[in-house]
């Protein structure tokens, strides 16, 4: 679905992002975990076009459509594909970026009418029933200054869902949350992926990326240092810097009072 072959990124001096190379297949919930500043944002961002690369390629069903040749000149798809790409590869942000002069239904239905050229009363209809999936239906009419910090972001996440993607970006979606809306937001994540639905999933939550996993990437200074499937992943971590990762996760959550182990 998803694939990138040798992917660098810079921004100055900080090599962000180091020769990546990791495919997402239909279907399959890949997380990504490791300490902030190891480009795991970052290469959410290169994935949607939010961010160029440097050098690599990355491929969306086995078409290329941001990439680096090797003389150097850069090739990317042109606005409108990238558009086309945007469209069904979804992404929450850890901000919940709602328009704040905007009701939640109209922030749900904006992109849908302009740009899929849906009717507004199919938009409206399908962003109900998002909003009904969400557990917001009661806050369509609501702007967002009236709603918690959980609930504007299972709003993003309708909104994101809007655009009928077939591919689900979340990046640390909780991270901006007090700790106990935080489940109600991992729920609707979990929900996604009993569906089925192809997603990559940045987070801190280790019990979440354990349950809901395929496959967990750890990254670290730019690079991928361990992936595997959760099982072996947390069990038995092959590498130093992973094991020192997950014993750091495991003191954070005791001293907050949570029961993750790892």
């Amino acid at each position: 679905m998803i694939r990138l072959e040798g992917v660098s990124k810079h921004f100055g001096a900080v090599h962000a992002l180091k020769n990546v190379s990791l495919s997402v297949a239909k279907g399959e919930v890949l997380s990504v975990v490791g300490p902030s500043g190891s480009g795991k944002s970052t290469l959410l961002r290169c994935m949607n076009h939010l961010e160029s690369i440097d050098s690599g390629t990355i491929y969306v069903d086995d078409v290329p459509v941001f990439q680096n040749v090797k003389n150097g000149e850069r090739r990317t798809a042109n606005d409108r594909a990238i558009e086309a790409i945007r469209a069904r590869v979804g992404m929450v942000f850890q901000a919940f970026n709602l328009f704040s002069h905007l009701s939640v239904i109209e922030n749900i239905t904006v992109a849908p009418i302009h740009v899929l050229g849906r009717s507004a009363s199919d938009a409206i209809h399908e962003a109900s029933a998002l909003l009904d999936k969400v557990g917001l239906l009661a806050k369509a009419s609501a702007y967002p200054h009236e709603l918690s910090g959980g609930q504007q972001q299972r709003v993003a996440i309708a909104r994101a869902l809007a655009m009928q993607p077939e591919v689900m970006l979340f990046d640390e979606v909780t991270s901006a949350l007090d700790p106990e809306l935080v489940g109600e937001v991992l729920r609707v994540v979990r929900t996604l992926a009993d569906e089925g639905m192809t997603m990559i999933v940045v987070t801190h939550e280790m019990g979440f990326a354990r349950e809901v996993s395929d496959r967990i990437v750890f990254m670290a200074e730019g690079q991928i240092v361990e992936e595997g499937a959760p099982a072996a992943f947390f069990a038995a971590p092959q590498q130093a810097r992973t094991r020192e990762f997950l014993r750091s996760m495991w003191e954070r959550n005791r001293q907050m009072g949570h029961a993750v182990s790892a």
